[in-house]
């Protein structure tokens, strides 16, 4: 009896996840490297390899390629400091790293895209009634995060918990901002130090 055949055709559910990653990626790089403005569906189907008519099948509008492919990378990032952040003992210092963490996550690819498309929803109805829900819901998986990170050391009642988690979410936004537009990366790491040293007294240490 001969060696069982190893598969190696792909499936059809395969294909069309490989075709949707593909074009998530390439409206990401787009958006990052041409701005939205220069960003065309064409552009990005090219850098994807897939034809236009595919790329209909998965995303009806440009707008809503636009807000899925942000959630994918948010997604992708979360995920990201969630698993580093869950691998540290629970207290101070994993809620620490959870900031770091965080702040990685939010100064980089995702900020430049992020404002990109905020920038242009501004004058578009379309776009921006696609990214309201999409931006709820990453402040609320963002939220989560830093809950996980905070495990074992909560602040004095569930209220100030929200307060604090909401102003580092606020606070490293607004610095990824100043990043993006140039600003002193020294003046930003003194701030980020300084709000952590800030949390830090609401903790009691063990």
């Amino acid at each position: 009896m001969g060696a069982p055949t190893t598969r190696t055709h792909r499936t059809q559910q395969e294909r069309r996840e490989q075709t949707r990653e593909a074009l998530l990626d390439a409206t990401i790089a787009c958006l990052v490297e041409l701005g939205y403005a220069r960003t065309t569906v064409q552009e990005i189907c090219l850098r994807a390899g897939v034809s236009r008519g595919a790329q209909q099948h998965h995303f009806t509008t440009k707008a809503e390629l636009m807000a899925t492919a942000l959630e994918h990378l948010f997604d992708r990032l979360i995920a990201e400091v969630v698993t580093a952040a869950s691998a540290l003992p629970p207290g101070r210092e994993r809620l620490i790293k959870g900031i770091d963490l965080l702040w990685e996550a939010y100064s980089g690819t995702l900020s430049t895209a992020a404002m990109e498309l905020w920038v242009a929803a501004r004058t578009d109805d379309e776009l921006r009634g696609t990214l309201l829900p999409v931006d709820r819901a990453l402040g609320h998986a963002t939220l989560e995060a830093l809950r996980a990170a905070s495990e074992g050391e909560p602040p004095q009642t569930a209220a100030d918990a929200e307060t604090v988690l909401l102003l580092t979410i606020n606070l490293v936004r607004g610095l990824a901002l100043d990043a993006m537009i140039g600003g002193d990366a020294k003046r930003r790491g003194r701030l980020l130090s300084e709000w952590k040293s800030m949390i830090l007294t609401r903790y009691p240490s063990r």
